[in-house]
Order: C-alpha cells, then structure tokens, then sequence
C-alpha cells in the first residue's frame, strides 16, 4: 500500500489538498483511504459532511477517518501516565502533573497506528494522511529516538533495581515511586508500535511525505527547513506543493504587488528543492465539497 503524508505550516491549505489528493487518487482508479492524524480535524470540513471516528465512505473509492488521538494515547499510555501521575504528585500539584504527562511527538505518533490497520484491511492501494502541522511533525519524528535512549540500558537497569525496591518502599507506605511490571510492559509495547511506525515511515519505495506550502517569505523559510530535517530523518520527500498562487489576472491593481512577490518566491523554491514543484491557484470559491476538490 502506497502511503504518502501531506503536512505544512498551519494555514497553508494542508487538509484541503490532502482531500483533493485523496479524490483525485480515486480518479486515477485508485482505492483510497484518506486519514487525518492532526488533532485539530477538519477533513469533514473539507469534504463538507462529518467525518468521525470510524471510517466512512466520502466518494467513490474514498473512505476518510479522522483518527481518535486521545483514545488512542489512552490506549498507549494509560498505565504510564497512571505511574507519572503517581510520582509526579509526591511532589508537585495536580494540574501541573497533567500538563507534564504526555511528551511532545506522542500524540501524532501513536495515531499513526491507525495507518497500519489500514494496510492491514488490504483492501486500499493508497492511504493519503492529514498529518498534523510541521512542527508537531517534526516532533513526533524525534521522539523515537528519546523513547530509545529511555528503553535502552537504563530500562533494564531500573527494572532490576524497581523488584528489589518495591517491597521496601510498600512497608514504608509509598510503592507507587516504583512502576510495576504492567508500567514496563506498556513502554516495552509501545516501544514496538513505535518501531512499527518508523519502519513505515522511513520505507522510501512505499512512503513519502508532500510539503504544502504558500509563495510567501516566512512560509517558504519554514518549508526550507521541513524539507531539510525530513531530510535529515530519512523520510522521503516527493513533492512539494504550492497552493493558493493568484492569477495572472490579479498582476494589475491593488494585488498587482503580491502577485511580483509571488513569482519571487516561487524563483527561490525552484532553487531550493530537488522535487517536483505542484502548484494550485486561489479559487474564486472555497473548494468545499468533493465536486470542488475533484475539480482542484
């Protein structure tokens, strides 16, 4: 199953022309299944018509999910967070435990899952993902490797010393300082489905990531900067797609100065990556709908 994850700066158009690729994948005779992992979902929005939880066919040959991110991180890191919650309060106050229980990436990567259970229908030829903006990307794109520093020799090393010490620590009336084997058997599960997750995304012949991005200054910079740490990650980009360009009709009058700002930078992008350049004029209407992004 081919996957490929659009992401961008917050703003761009990233989960209109995640549907539009996913509808016009469809087009092109593909199965598609179209997966929002940004916890902010606006797919449906997109698609104009709810998308939720559970997947729901938006078009022909197009089924959409928007991933539940705290059922999932539920699922993962409950009986982690349980433990933190735990040590955490010994000594500090509540809220600011719960405010330091999930660490930055966690969120995106653990909906991520969701893309295994799709290729585990077999029933798709492309998943196309609404990733959540760079920022959150990138975060979630090093926290494999903090999780393996964490589980790596120190992990055995606590646990070994975490059996001789929880019997003391009961009779003094504070055993939860110490995880019990169902804390070390989460991180060492979600430890796999983190693997599992890397191994996907860092498959070049299967996945890719787009990058959408606009022709402005500040835009373009962080686009830049994208590419080069996805770079840096070994995570395949393909393309990068510039959306929302005025017309050429927009060159005389009041916009006559943002359309020669535009052509400036589209120059820079031409210069700065290796990939194929994909680009969208700003419609006269929102595209909302399949109709509309068919036609986008």
């Amino acid at each position: 199953m081919r996957v490929v994850l659009l992401t961008g700066k917050g703003g761009v158009g990233k989960t209109t022309l995640s549907a539009a690729t996913a509808i016009g994948a469809a087009e092109h005779g593909h199965r598609v299944f179209l997966l929002s992992t940004d916890p902010a979902h606006s797919v449906g929005d997109a698609l104009g018509r709810s998308v939720g939880a559970r997947p729901v066919e938006v078009a022909p040959n197009v089924v959409a999910q928007e991933v539940a991110v705290l059922d999932e991180l539920d699922r993962s890191w409950s009986a982690i967070q349980n433990w933190l919650r735990q040590l955490l309060r010994e000594g500090a106050d509540e809220l600011l435990a719960e405010e330091v229980l999930v660490f930055p990436g966690l969120e995106e990567l653990v909906a991520l899952r969701a893309i295994r259970e799709v290729e585990a229908l077999g029933d798709f030829d492309v998943c196309v993902v609404d990733c959540a903006p760079t920022g959150s990307t990138l975060r979630m794109l090093r926290f494999p490797d903090a999780l393996a520093v964490f589980m790596g020799g120190l992990f055995d090393l606590e646990r070994r010393a975490a059996r001789a010490l929880r019997p003391i620590l009961g009779a003094i009336g504070m055993p939860g300082l110490v995880p019990g084997d169902e804390v070390f058997g989460a991180f060492e599960r979600l430890m796999r489905d983190v693997d599992d997750v890397r191994q996907i995304l860092l498959d070049g012949d299967r996945t890719s990531a787009r990058l959408v991005t606009n022709a402005a200054r500040v835009v373009v910079d962080e686009t830049r900067r994208s590419f080069a740490y996805l770079c840096l990650y070994g995570v395949a980009t393909d393309a990068v797609l510039v959306n929302r360009l005025l017309p050429e009709v927009a060159r005389d009058g009041f916009f006559a100065k943002w359309v020669a700002r535009e052509h400036e930078e589209m120059q820079s992008l031409e210069a700065s990556f290796g990939v194929p350049l994909l680009r969208a004029q700003l419609r006269a209407t929102e595209p909302i709908g399949v109709d509309a992004l068919r036609a986008l």
